[in-house]
């Protein structure tokens, strides 16, 4: 079974939020929380062969469907391929249900194959002291209740797919049981994360028909991952973006049921929880 990608850079604010959309053979959807710009989409879409699958149906939700519309104009398909573009705003509890809905009487899509929830948020780097409260639920809305409204929305449609998916990418900030070894004040980030890293897991009980899994990107070099860096007193974050993809790509090829309720990193080495 082949995954096709597509790889975004979006600024919103002062941080990015880096997103990824998977096709196999029928239809997916990526989510986004960007907002200003889209400018640098071409370039990381060119990163991928987009071109070499035939048959494929890519949906793109985003915040900003008029900026995501003149980017992905130009992004060569495969024969029989298509992209569509949906409004979902992960901080708006009802986008998620409404992008379903303009899925089944717009396109005729009654069915997803993987639904990959990728929208995250990092604009603060505070300790736990230092942070305050509407910090902690700016994080949790975006990263944590974005996912959530996301697989209660889809999971209809999901459960259609004789192989549904339901990818979560996360981090290992929200590891507890390797906090030690990531001794960076991301208090707000990895508490999201971590309750995060619960919603899947728990799914993957509650949903035993369904791949439920955690995925950690690493920490890529994209602006929000460098601003991180930076904010510790690194020069770069340590993984280039098309390491990265690479690494995403085979995990979300070989998500499988015997892999349900786990967490992985980019490496396909386990994460703890």
């Amino acid at each position: 079974m082949q995954v096709l990608p597509i790889v975004t850079q979006q600024v919103l604010d002062n941080f990015i939020v880096w997103t990824q959309t998977i096709e196999v053979h029928n239809s997916s959807l990526f989510q986004s929380t960007a907002t200003k710009t889209q400018d640098q989409l071409e370039s990381l879409l060119a990163l991928i062969p987009l071109n070499v699958w035939p048959n494929t149906t890519i949906v793109a939700a985003v915040r900003d469907t008029s900026a995501a519309t003149k980017s992905l104009s130009s992004i060569p398909v495969g024969k029989g391929s298509k992209v569509i573009i949906v409004k979902l705003d992960a901080t708006i509890d009802s986008d998620p249900a409404a992008a379903v809905q303009e899925l089944k009487t717009k396109h005729n899509i009654t069915k997803i194959d993987i639904l990959l929830s990728n929208a995250g948020l990092l604009d603060t780097i505070a300790p736990v002291l230092a942070t305050t409260p509407e910090t902690v639920r700016r994080h949790y809305e975006v990263n944590t209740i974005g996912p959530l409204t996301l697989i209660q929305a889809f999971m209809p449609i999901l459960l259609a797919s004789p192989s549904p998916r339901f990818l979560v990418i996360t981090s290992s900030i929200g590891s507890i049981a390797d906090m030690e070894k990531l001794p960076v004040p991301f208090f707000a980030y990895g508490i999201s994360k971590a309750a995060t890293n619960y919603l899947v897991r728990k799914i993957a009980f509650e949903s035993p028909k369904i791949v439920s899994a955690a995925f950690n990107s690493g920490w890529v070099q994209t602006e929000m991952g460098t601003t991180a860096a930076l904010g510790v007193g690194m020069t770069e974050a340590p993984m280039t973006l098309e390491t990265s993809v690479e690494g995403m790509v085979n995990l979300i090829d070989g998500a499988s049921i015997e892999k349900t309720g786990t967490f992985t990193a980019v490496s396909g080495e386990p994460t703890p929880w």
